[in-house]
């Protein structure tokens, strides 16, 4: 599988502070990654980075093969969709206007949507369960609902790559399970993501690798059960946990105790 998603010797900043330093990693075609840590290890950072809303202070970005700095913004807006931990709205929109402007970078100079904008968008509102949401202000939503709006306006995007900020952080179990099936659906069908989470389990279960993050630098990256280890939640999260098979066969990481000082 050719890489989706290439990050060499990545240094990140956020005015003076460092936060990322040396970071590598990848993400192929096929592949969906999850990307682990504890708040302030660095995971927003490195997304911002490789969407290129951050410039880094060191390394090299590629997407698609391709060098980060080539892409102009609508070309980058059509390989990649990011669903950020929160996302505001300054006006009413209806659900449907909002999912509709995810086909914003394939529109032509008129700016009109086509028949085909409209189906993608109804598919993206259908693939998530919300099409009875369609009429309704993002305004009057709940967090989980709005959320999962975000994402169908990700999927209408139909992106190559996807960059998903802790995605599942307001749902409830149920939609917490269907969006990440539906992340897999799209990656089996040749895509591939990227997907900060908190929910070791989960990302256990669908991601095909992981990558941890503690202190911006990679304390390990592999398949789950080589990452999931107890010294390395130890280590990342500063937290005694035990690590036991699955039903299905993914490490499920029982939280112990926090260490005492």
């Amino acid at each position: 599988m050719s890489e989706a998603l290439g990050v060499r010797d990545l240094a990140a900043q956020i005015g003076r502070r460092p936060v990322l330093r040396h970071v590598a990693l990848s993400v192929r075609r096929g592949e969906l990654v999850g990307l682990l840590g504890r708040n302030g290890a660095g995971k927003t950072t490195l997304l911002r980075v490789v969407s290129g809303t951050l410039p880094a202070a060191r390394g090299s970005v590629r997407l698609l093969d391709r060098p980060l700095e080539e892409y102009g913004r609508r070309e980058l807006a059509r390989a990649v969709a990011v669903v950020p931990q929160q996302t505001s709205f300054p006006f009413a929109f209806r659900v449907a206007e909002v999912v509709l402007m995810g086909r914003s970078p394939h529109l032509g100079w008129l700016g009109f949507e086509g028949p085909e904008d409209l189906a993608r968008a109804r598919s993206a509102l259908a693939r998530l369960g919300i099409e009875a949401l369609a009429g309704r202000s993002i305004l009057e939503l709940s967090g989980g609902e709005r959320q999962l709006v975000v994402v169908a306006r990700a999927l209408a995007q139909d992106p190559r790559l996807l960059l998903l900020d802790e995605p599942t952080a307001f749902l409830d179990l149920r939609h917490r399970l269907e969006v990440l099936q539906v992340v897999r659906s799209l990656v089996d069908a040749g895509r591939a993501a990227l997907v900060v989470s908190h929910d070791l389990g989960l990302a256990a279960r669908f991601c095909d690798r992981l990558v941890l993050l503690a202190d911006g630098e990679v304390l390990a990256a592999g398949a789950p059960a080589e990452v999931l280890t107890p010294e390395r939640l130890r280590r990342a999260f500063g937290i005694d946990a035990a690590v036991v098979p699955g039903p299905e066969g993914a490490p499920l990481v029982v939280p112990l105790a926090v260490p005492s000082a």
